[in-house]
């Protein structure tokens, strides 16, 4: 399965944040997308998932116009109906969706892949911590299985053994789906994924590599960061 972004721009007013941007993503990887503050990360992802109007490009799945119903998106900053409780959001989401999802497992099941206990599932959303509200938004997109998942630095307010357990979940998923992991932490990066995007100058550029964790790969990263900080 391939996703392919060819000739995207977008600008905000004179401001050119993304320009001609073309590549194209495969199932089987993680690939993380790495910026400076500003680079245009969030805004490549909303132009993927249609939350702004882009100034030209197209984005095909396996040669057919991406529908934004293939899309799961973990965005920074979660968006979680806060009147519900844990497993109320889950149980309505499950409802709704009932004809996509197919054979579900049960609500313990489900809670368990992201490490919310049974406490946690009876306390309403608007009293999760930051990092409790990013693990709904996460279980959400595995539940509805889409083919391309968008995550926004999601891993960044979970403690160190959550995010642990939460890369081994990714890595697990991988397989079937294209996976964008958005961050600026470079470790988190080098450790949990197969490829590495940097986006820079308004551009993509994969970064090759020989060995992902050697010093040289990482000062080839950090030289193409500066160039942002230069230009």
């Amino acid at each position: 399965m391939k996703l392919q972004v060819s000739d995207l721009t977008k600008n905000y007013g004179e401001k050119e944040v993304l320009k001609d941007i073309n590549f194209t993503f495969e199932s089987g990887k993680i690939y993380g997308l790495l910026g400076r503050n500003g680079a245009g990360k969030t805004t490549f992802f909303n132009s993927l998932n249609e939350d702004i109007e882009i100034d030209s490009g197209e984005f095909k799945l396996d040669e057919e116009v991406l529908n934004t119903d293939d899309i799961g998106y973990a965005t920074a900053t979660p968006i979680v109906p806060e009147f519900l409780t844990g497993k109320e959001f889950l149980q309505f989401f499950l409802d709704i969706n009932e004809k996509r999802i197919g054979k579900r497992k049960s609500i313990d099941d489900y809670f368990e892949l992201v490490q919310l206990t049974k406490e946690d599932q009876d306390v309403l959303l608007k009293e999760y911590s930051h990092g409790m509200k990013n693990k709904m938004q996460i279980l959400i997109n595995i539940v509805a299985n889409p083919k391309v998942i968008l995550l926004d630095e999601p891993l960044t307010a979970l403690d160190i053994v959550v995010q642990e357990d939460m890369k081994k979940l990714l890595k697990t998923l991988k397989k079937d789906h294209i996976i964008i992991f958005s961050t600026h932490i470079l470790e988190l990066a080098m450790d949990l994924c197969d490829e590495i995007v940097v986006l820079s100058n308004k551009h993509l550029e994969l970064i090759e590599k020989d060995n992902l964790n050697t010093k040289k790969y990482k000062d080839k990263i950090i030289n193409l960061l500066k160039e942002e900080e230069n230009d």
